[in-house]
């Protein structure tokens, strides 16, 4: 059988979904096969989101932000649309869920551990429902 998979997808791929991906693959481990991806990859990960998944046990320093592909659309049971709005493409057949989540970008670190904290608990949600469908 076939690993269940999550596609995390924002515009650029340095924030929000790369922290989203951290907490998927820890938190369902080998049972799911975890994507993140941005439609306009920045090039490199906001630090302070590197700095705030560290203070959580998260390393996440060797991430790089990612192209969406249609492979991991089309492979995905789930895609999490996180602030991209029209710019993220749509695939027939494939689960969608929108998380309105603030851009880490240029927030103070108080802010950012709230986006952190708030996508943790939905990640574990989601992993969990996805792995007893």
């Amino acid at each position: 059988m076939t690993k269940p998979a999550i596609l995390f997808l924002c515009v650029h791929n340095a924030g929000r979904s790369q922290m989203a991906a951290a907490f998927a693959r820890s938190i369902g481990g080998d049972a799911l096969t975890v994507y993140s991806a941005g439609t306009q990859p920045g090039e490199t990960l906001h630090p302070v989101v590197v700095d705030v998944m560290a203070e959580v046990g998260l390393d996440i320093t060797d991430q790089k932000p990612m192209a969406l592909t249609e492979e991991m659309a089309r492979a995905s049971r789930v895609v999490v649309t996180m602030g991209c709005g029209d710019e993220c493409p749509y695939y027939p057949g494939v689960k969608y869920l929108d998380w309105p989540l603030d851009d880490p970008k240029g927030q103070a670190l108080e802010t950012v551990r709230a986006i952190r904290d708030d996508i943790r608990d939905r990640v574990a949600a989601l992993v969990d429902s996805v792995l007893t469908e």
